[in-house]
C-alpha cells in the first residue's frame, strides 16, 4: 500500500472515531441533562407535602375543567373551534353528496350546525362529574399526576370518568338533540335523499356520534388547559397553584 493511500486511510479513521466520539458525549450529555432535570423535579416535589400536591392538583382540575365546560357550553364552543367543530358523520358524507348535487344541501349544512348546538348544550353537564372524579384522586395518583406529561391530569380524568361521562351525557344529547331540532332534521334530510332515484340506504347514530365527539372535545380542550397551567405561571391564579406546579420549573 502506497504511503499517500496509507495516509488517507489513517486520517479517516481518525476522523471516523472523533465522530462517533462526539455523538456519544452529546448522547450522554443529553441523558445527563435528562436525568438532573427528573432528579431536580423529584427532590423540589418531594419538599412538598402530600397534602400541598394533592390539593393543589384538584384546585388547577377544578379551575381547568370549569374553564372547559364555560367555554364549550358558550355559544359556538364548538361550531366556532376549528379544532372542536363536530362534522357530519362520515355515514352521512354520501347524503350530503347527494343533495349537494340537487341543490339542497341547505339541510345537512343546517344538521351539522345543530350537533354542534347539541354539544354546546350538554357540556355543563360534564362540570358535576369533573368534580366528582377530582375528589376521588389520590394523593399517590396526585404525586404520579404531578411529575407526568404534560396532560397526565387528563388522562387520569378520562380513564376515570370515561364510561361514567358518556353515560350521563347521552340522554343530554339525546334531549339536546331533540331540543334543537336535530333530529326532525335529520329525518327531513333522509326524506329527501331517499326522494332521489337509486341511491343505497344510510343509517347514522346522531345521538352516539355526537356524544362521542363532544366527550373528545371536553378532554382535548382540558388537556391544553392542563399543559397551560404547567408551563405559564400566569395561569396559576393561586399561591397553592404557584407552589406546587412552580415545583416542576
Amino acid at each position: 500500500m502506497s504511503r499517500p493511500l496509507l495516509n488517507s486511510l489513517v486520517t479517516s479513521l481518525l476522523l471516523l472515531t472523533l465522530s462517533f466520539s462526539v455523538q456519544a458525549e452529546q448522547s450522554w450529555s443529553k441523558k445527563a441533562k435528562s436525568l438532573f432535570k427528573k432528579e431536580k423535579t423529584e427532590q423540589s416535589t418531594a419538599a412538598l407535602s402530600e397534602t400541598d400536591i394533592s390539593s393543589g392538583l384538584r384546585e388547577a382540575l377544578t379551575v381547568a375543567s370549569g374553564r372547559v365546560v364555560d367555554t364549550l357550553g358558550a355559544a359556538g364552543g364548538y361550531l366556532d373551534d376549528p379544532e372542536l367543530h363536530i362534522p357530519l358523520p362520515k355515514t352521512l358524507n354520501r347524503v350530503d353528496k347527494t343533495l349537494d348535487r340537487i341543490g339542497m344541501s341547505a339541510l345537512t349544512d343546517e344538521l351539522e350546525v345543530r350537533l354542534n348546538r347539541a354539544a354546546e348544550a350538554a357540556a355543563p353537564q360534564a362540570r358535576d362529574l369533573f368534580i366528582e372524579a377530582i375528589s376521588s384522586m389520590t394523593i399517590t395518583d396526585a404525586r404520579t399526576i404531578l411529575t407526568g406529561p404534560d396532560d397526565a391530569a387528563t388522562q387520569y380524568l378520562k380513564g376515570q370518568m370515561g364510561p361514567g361521562l358518556a353515560e350521563k351525557m347521552k340522554p343530554v344529547i339525546d334531549a339536546s338533540l331533540e331540543n334543537v331540532g336535530a333530529l326532525d332534521l335529520y329525518d327531513e334530510t333522509i326524506a329527501a335523499y331517499r326522494d332521489v332515484p337509486f341511491v343505497p340506504d344510510v343509517k347514522g347514530d346522531l345521538s352516539a356520534y355526537t356524544t362521542e365527539m363532544a366527550m373528545n372535545g371536553l378532554f382535548s380542550t382540558l388537556a391544553v388547559e392542563e399543559a397551560a397551567i404547567r408551563a405559564n405561571p400566569a395561569k396559576r391564579t393561586t399561591d397553592l397553584l404557584k407552589s406546587v406546579f412552580g415545583s416542576l420549573n
